[in-house]
């Protein structure tokens, strides 16, 4: 029985292994130029950036200055916080904001900097594809070419897990 769950939890470290890294990016929003504070253009800044599905925005701000609220598109143009679709301020000026789908995400401070450039616009896409593999040399694979890498290295590593665990038990 110790065997089988040794056997899975090696199989499961390889399943693991082999699937393709995607990692979310935090996004301290107006880095550089002091958070989210007011006197920030934020639509300079948000320009040359991409946001993906998954990603992070981290506002890092004045609790007794300013506040995040999302927004729809009308109320971000008009400055209107009347009726925030989420209000993400806790109270200590450090609010994350994970980017869930991919979407225009709309964000105003309602305490009166929005009619100052106080909010932000971000759109959120999906994330790009992993980048391919480059085509072999040699149109006809040899047996060592198809196993290098994607079978031959994670069965070794289990072999040597197995004799491990054989090992232990003498």
């Amino acid at each position: 029985m110790e065997g089988r769950i040794v056997l899975a939890a090696v199989l499961l470290m390889f399943a693991a292994v082999m699937l393709p890294e995607v990692a979310a990016v935090r996004v301290i929003v107006g880095s550089g130029l002091g958070g989210w504070a007011p006197n920030v253009n934020y639509t300079d800044w948000v320009k040359d950036k991409h946001f993906y599905k998954g990603d992070w925005l981290y506002f890092v701000y004045d609790r007794n200055q300013v506040d995040v609220l999302e927004v729809n598109k009308t109320s971000y143009d008009t400055c209107n916080a009347d009726h925030p679709l989420h209000n993400f301020t806790t109270g200590v000026g450090r609010d994350v904001v994970e980017l869930n789908v991919t979407k225009t995400y709309y964000f105003i401070s309602s305490k009166g900097y929005c009619y100052g450039g106080l909010k932000i616009a971000v759109n959120v896409e999906k994330a790009p594809p992993p980048p391919q593999a480059s085509p072999a040399k040699n149109s006809s694979p040899t047996l060592v070419s198809a196993f290098r890498g994607q079978i031959f290295v994670p069965v070794i590593l289990a072999v040597g897990a197995l004799w491990d665990s054989i090992l232990l038990r003498i």
